[in-house]
Protein backbone atom coordinates (compact mmCIF):
# COMPACT_ATOMS: atom_id res chain seq x y z
CA UNK A 1 0.00 0.00 0.00
CA UNK A 2 1.37 3.03 -0.98
CA UNK A 3 1.12 6.38 1.45
CA UNK A 4 1.45 10.02 1.26
CA UNK A 5 2.62 11.40 4.34
CA UNK A 6 1.78 15.16 5.25
CA UNK A 7 3.60 16.81 8.53
CA UNK A 8 6.68 16.62 9.19
CA UNK A 9 7.51 17.82 12.61
CA UNK A 10 8.16 15.51 15.47
CA UNK A 11 5.27 13.29 15.46
CA UNK A 12 5.71 13.19 11.60
CA UNK A 13 9.10 11.91 11.89
CA UNK A 14 8.23 9.02 13.99
CA UNK A 15 5.49 8.14 11.58
CA UNK A 16 7.76 8.15 8.62
CA UNK A 17 10.20 6.08 10.72
CA UNK A 18 7.37 3.29 11.22
CA UNK A 19 6.45 3.56 7.76
CA UNK A 20 9.84 2.98 6.13
CA UNK A 21 10.39 0.01 8.22
CA UNK A 22 7.52 -1.59 6.84
CA UNK A 23 7.14 -4.05 4.57
CA UNK A 24 3.39 -4.15 3.83
CA UNK A 25 3.58 -0.51 3.38
CA UNK A 26 5.85 2.46 0.93
CA UNK A 27 6.53 5.72 1.66
CA UNK A 28 5.91 7.68 -1.37
CA UNK A 29 6.41 11.35 -0.72
CA UNK A 30 6.21 13.85 2.51
CA UNK A 31 4.74 16.63 2.20
CA UNK A 32 5.83 19.53 4.24
CA UNK A 33 5.02 22.98 5.12
CA UNK A 34 8.44 24.77 4.18
CA UNK A 35 11.20 23.91 1.31
CA UNK A 36 14.35 23.72 3.38
CA UNK A 37 14.32 20.06 2.88
CA UNK A 38 12.32 19.56 -0.77
CA UNK A 39 13.43 17.12 -2.90
CA UNK A 40 15.81 15.27 -0.22
CA UNK A 41 14.43 11.48 0.86
CA UNK A 42 12.98 11.36 4.40
CA UNK A 43 15.19 7.79 4.55
CA UNK A 44 18.52 9.63 4.45
CA UNK A 45 17.05 12.27 7.10
CA UNK A 46 16.21 9.92 9.50
CA UNK A 47 19.51 7.62 8.83
CA UNK A 48 17.61 4.63 7.46
CA UNK A 49 18.15 2.12 4.56
CA UNK A 50 15.05 1.22 2.79
CA UNK A 51 13.31 0.90 -0.81
CA UNK A 52 10.76 3.33 -0.47
CA UNK A 53 11.13 6.76 -2.23
CA UNK A 54 10.19 8.65 0.53
CA UNK A 55 10.89 12.09 -1.31
CA UNK A 56 10.26 15.30 0.28
CA UNK A 57 8.13 17.74 -1.15
CA UNK A 58 7.16 21.21 0.33
CA UNK A 59 3.79 22.92 -0.32
CA UNK A 60 5.36 25.56 -1.25
CA UNK A 61 6.33 24.85 -4.85
CA UNK A 62 4.22 21.73 -4.98
CA UNK A 63 0.86 21.27 -5.91
CA UNK A 64 -0.92 18.58 -4.68
CA UNK A 65 -2.99 17.33 -7.87
CA UNK A 66 0.37 17.40 -9.75
CA UNK A 67 1.75 15.58 -6.70
CA UNK A 68 -0.94 13.15 -6.63
CA UNK A 69 -0.58 12.44 -10.28
CA UNK A 70 3.40 12.18 -10.67
CA UNK A 71 3.27 10.26 -7.47
CA UNK A 72 0.09 8.25 -6.59
CA UNK A 73 -0.75 7.00 -3.75
CA UNK A 74 -3.53 4.75 -2.00
CA UNK A 75 -3.82 6.86 1.24
CA UNK A 76 -2.63 10.07 2.76
CA UNK A 77 -2.05 10.29 6.35
CA UNK A 78 -2.09 13.70 7.87
CA UNK A 79 0.20 14.94 10.87
CA UNK A 80 0.29 18.23 9.80
CA UNK A 81 -2.61 21.39 10.75
CA UNK A 82 -6.12 21.17 11.07
CA UNK A 83 -5.95 24.02 7.58
CA UNK A 84 -4.26 21.20 5.65
CA UNK A 85 -7.47 19.30 5.21
CA UNK A 86 -8.74 22.34 2.67
CA UNK A 87 -5.65 21.81 0.75
CA UNK A 88 -5.79 18.16 -0.33
CA UNK A 89 -9.33 17.15 0.59
CA UNK A 90 -10.85 16.96 -2.73
CA UNK A 91 -8.24 16.77 -4.85
CA UNK A 92 -7.93 13.47 -2.94
CA UNK A 93 -11.20 12.47 -2.92
CA UNK A 94 -11.61 13.01 -6.33
CA UNK A 95 -8.59 10.37 -7.16
CA UNK A 96 -10.14 7.68 -4.82
CA UNK A 97 -6.99 8.74 -2.18
CA UNK A 98 -8.28 7.67 1.05
CA UNK A 99 -7.70 9.98 4.43
CA UNK A 100 -6.32 8.83 7.51
CA UNK A 101 -6.24 12.27 9.62
CA UNK A 102 -4.78 12.64 13.29
CA UNK A 103 -5.20 16.13 13.83
CA UNK A 104 -5.68 17.18 17.62
CA UNK A 105 -8.23 19.64 16.62
CA UNK A 106 -10.88 20.20 14.02
CA UNK A 107 -12.83 23.52 13.88
CA UNK A 108 -16.20 23.15 12.62
CA UNK A 109 -15.40 24.05 9.03
CA UNK A 110 -13.06 21.80 9.07
CA UNK A 111 -15.66 18.87 10.73
CA UNK A 112 -18.37 19.54 8.01
CA UNK A 113 -15.74 19.15 4.59
CA UNK A 114 -14.66 15.69 6.31
CA UNK A 115 -18.53 14.31 6.13
CA UNK A 116 -18.87 15.79 2.54
CA UNK A 117 -15.50 14.69 1.59
CA UNK A 118 -16.98 10.98 3.24
CA UNK A 119 -19.68 10.51 1.07
CA UNK A 120 -17.22 9.54 -2.03
CA UNK A 121 -14.11 8.56 -0.01
CA UNK A 122 -12.84 6.40 3.30
CA UNK A 123 -12.08 8.65 5.63
CA UNK A 124 -10.81 8.45 8.79
CA UNK A 125 -10.38 11.05 11.89
CA UNK A 126 -9.09 10.57 15.27
CA UNK A 127 -7.55 12.88 17.42
CA UNK A 128 -4.88 10.42 19.19
CA UNK A 129 -4.49 7.46 16.62
CA UNK A 130 -2.61 5.68 19.39
CA UNK A 131 -3.79 1.83 19.65
CA UNK A 132 -3.49 2.31 23.67
CA UNK A 133 -5.65 5.85 24.45
CA UNK A 134 -8.44 4.24 21.72
CA UNK A 135 -8.45 1.41 23.92
CA UNK A 136 -8.90 3.15 27.50
CA UNK A 137 -11.36 5.02 25.71
CA UNK A 138 -13.17 1.94 24.99
CA UNK A 139 -13.03 0.33 28.35
CA UNK A 140 -14.26 3.82 29.88
CA UNK A 141 -17.15 4.18 28.12
CA UNK A 142 -17.75 0.48 28.84
CA UNK A 143 -17.70 1.01 32.71
CA UNK A 144 -18.90 3.84 32.74
CA UNK A 145 -22.35 2.14 31.05
CA UNK A 146 -21.71 -0.39 34.01
CA UNK A 147 -21.44 2.37 36.47
CA UNK A 148 -23.05 5.51 35.43
CA UNK A 149 -22.88 7.30 38.60
CA UNK A 150 -19.49 7.33 39.66
CA UNK A 151 -17.28 9.95 39.71
CA UNK A 152 -15.10 10.85 36.93
CA UNK A 153 -12.08 12.42 36.61
CA UNK A 154 -9.85 13.15 33.86
CA UNK A 155 -6.08 13.94 33.98
CA UNK A 156 -3.80 14.62 31.11
CA UNK A 157 -0.16 15.50 30.83
CA UNK A 158 1.99 16.33 28.48
CA UNK A 159 5.23 18.41 27.52
CA UNK A 160 6.07 22.12 28.79
CA UNK A 161 5.46 23.79 25.34
CA UNK A 162 2.06 22.16 24.50
CA UNK A 163 -0.97 24.49 24.77
CA UNK A 164 -4.53 24.26 25.32
CA UNK A 165 -6.20 20.82 26.92
CA UNK A 166 -5.38 17.74 24.64
CA UNK A 167 -7.73 16.58 21.87
CA UNK A 168 -7.28 13.23 23.47
CA UNK A 169 -8.41 14.42 26.54
CA UNK A 170 -11.40 16.41 25.37
CA UNK A 171 -12.30 13.34 23.25
CA UNK A 172 -12.43 11.34 26.74
CA UNK A 173 -14.69 13.65 28.53
CA UNK A 174 -16.83 13.47 25.52
CA UNK A 175 -17.21 9.78 25.80
CA UNK A 176 -18.08 9.94 29.23
CA UNK A 177 -20.31 12.83 29.08
CA UNK A 178 -18.87 15.20 31.58
CA UNK A 179 -17.75 18.51 31.56
CA UNK A 180 -14.21 19.50 29.16
CA UNK A 181 -13.41 22.60 32.11
CA UNK A 182 -13.28 20.03 34.79
CA UNK A 183 -10.26 17.86 33.03
CA UNK A 184 -6.98 18.39 34.78
CA UNK A 185 -3.82 19.37 32.42
CA UNK A 186 -0.12 19.16 33.57
CA UNK A 187 2.65 20.50 31.77
CA UNK A 188 6.36 19.35 32.47
CA UNK A 189 9.64 18.88 31.08
CA UNK A 190 9.03 16.45 27.44
CA UNK A 191 6.52 14.22 28.64
CA UNK A 192 5.33 12.88 25.19
CA UNK A 193 1.77 12.38 27.07
CA UNK A 194 -0.17 10.58 29.53
CA UNK A 195 -3.80 10.29 29.87
CA UNK A 196 -5.78 8.80 33.14
CA UNK A 197 -9.34 8.68 34.21
CA UNK A 198 -10.31 8.02 37.51
CA UNK A 199 -13.48 6.48 38.77
CA UNK A 200 -14.44 6.76 42.01
CA UNK A 201 -16.38 4.23 43.75
CA UNK A 202 -17.90 4.23 47.55
CA UNK A 203 -14.19 3.21 49.10
CA UNK A 204 -12.58 2.60 46.01
CA UNK A 205 -10.98 3.91 42.90
CA UNK A 206 -10.49 2.33 39.79
CA UNK A 207 -7.61 4.20 37.14
CA UNK A 208 -7.41 3.66 33.56
CA UNK A 209 -3.80 5.19 32.15
CA UNK A 210 -2.36 5.58 28.81
CA UNK A 211 1.11 6.83 28.37
CA UNK A 212 3.27 7.57 25.18
CA UNK A 213 6.72 6.33 25.74
CA UNK A 214 7.49 7.59 21.94
CA UNK A 215 5.80 9.40 19.50
CA UNK A 216 6.52 6.02 17.27
CA UNK A 217 3.26 4.75 18.54
CA UNK A 218 1.49 7.64 16.38
CA UNK A 219 3.19 5.74 13.40
CA UNK A 220 1.81 2.25 14.70
CA UNK A 221 -1.46 3.02 14.98
CA UNK A 222 -2.30 4.95 11.66
CA UNK A 223 -0.74 2.09 10.13
CA UNK A 224 -3.09 -0.38 11.99
CA UNK A 225 -6.10 2.26 10.94
CA UNK A 226 -5.09 1.57 6.90
CA UNK A 227 -5.00 -2.29 7.58
CA UNK A 228 -8.59 -2.28 8.14
CA UNK A 229 -9.78 0.47 6.17
CA UNK A 230 -8.78 -1.56 2.64
CA UNK A 231 -12.32 -3.26 2.24
CA UNK A 232 -14.17 -0.10 3.88
CA UNK A 233 -17.07 1.50 1.94
CA UNK A 234 -17.29 5.11 1.77
CA UNK A 235 -17.87 7.09 4.94
CA UNK A 236 -16.24 8.52 7.91
CA UNK A 237 -14.80 6.57 10.00
CA UNK A 238 -13.48 6.86 13.89
CA UNK A 239 -11.77 4.11 15.76
CA UNK A 240 -14.71 2.78 17.50
CA UNK A 241 -15.58 1.68 14.17
CA UNK A 242 -12.14 0.31 13.50
CA UNK A 243 -11.84 -1.59 17.33
CA UNK A 244 -15.99 -2.82 17.73
CA UNK A 245 -15.27 -5.50 16.08
CA UNK A 246 -12.35 -6.40 17.50
CA UNK A 247 -14.20 -6.76 20.50
CA UNK A 248 -17.24 -8.20 19.98
CA UNK A 249 -16.00 -10.81 17.75
CA UNK A 250 -13.51 -12.07 20.69
CA UNK A 251 -16.44 -11.73 23.46
CA UNK A 252 -19.10 -13.61 21.12
CA UNK A 253 -16.48 -16.38 20.80
CA UNK A 254 -15.68 -16.43 24.23
CA UNK A 255 -19.62 -17.19 24.96
CA UNK A 256 -19.94 -19.73 21.84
Amino acid sequence: MKIGLIGFGKAGKAVANVILQHQDFTLEWVLKSNDKLDHLSAKDILGLSAPDPALIFSQQSNDIATLLTDHPVDLIIDFSTEESIHHYGKIATRKKVKIISAISHYGEDETKLLEELAANNVVFWSPNITLGVNYLLFAASLLKNIAPAVDIEVIEEHFKAKSGVSGTAVKIAEVLDIETESINSVRAGGIVGKHEVIFGFPYQTVRLVHESISREAFGSGALFVAENLKDKKNGLYNFEDILRPYFFSQSQNSLS
